[in-house]
């Protein structure tokens, strides 16, 4: 177990982004920002505002982001894995100190699955672009480690495909 936490160590820190890097660095914190809660739950918000044929689904993607992240929150306080560390995303490290799984990859992931599963299909593939760009951002950042991204990827695939069955 040692020798698979100090290679996850070596490769997330391979990934981080150098301070230099400033442009880099700002595509990739929007990348980052972009699978916030708050972000996503606002825009169903709006959906069901101004498209109400819509509302049914935005309800279903709202509900499916609330419901993963009690459960994400759970296995955090469960695990209580610290965050790699670092100066960005104080406020996430404010927040909410550990690290496993990632909700932003089991976020990302899991509204590529329901995009994927819902449709329209552009819309879920280009979920399913977005989803590891965002994941991948949270490493790149020194927020996560990859296996932190990893286990929310597949907690948020889990949990797309459980909802899809659920509500298919």
């Amino acid at each position: 177990m040692t020798r698979l936490k100090e290679w996850d160590q070596r490769l997330s820190d391979s990934l981080r982004i150098d301070k230099s890097q400033t442009r880099l660095k700002r595509f990739v914190a929007l990348l980052a920002h972009s699978g916030d809660s708050w972000f996503w739950l606002l825009g169903l918000g709006i959906i069901s505002v101004f498209f109400p044929a819509l509302r049914p689904t935005a309800f279903q993607y709202a509900t499916s982001i609330f419901a993963l992240a009690l459960l994400v929150f759970a296995i955090k306080l469960l695990v209580k894995r610290r965050r790699p560390r670092g100066e960005w995303g104080a406020v996430y490290r404010r927040t909410d100190p550990h690290s496993f799984p990632s909700g932003h990859a089991a976020r990302a992931v899991l509204l590529a699955v329901l995009g994927l599963g819902l449709g329209p299909l552009p819309w879920g593939l280009s979920l399913a672009i977005w989803a590891p760009m965002a994941s991948l951002s949270r490493v790149a950042l020194g927020l996560h480690y990859v296996s932190d991204v990893i286990a929310g990827g597949i907690l948020g695939a889990l949990i797309g495909l459980v909802v899809l069955w659920w509500t298919g």
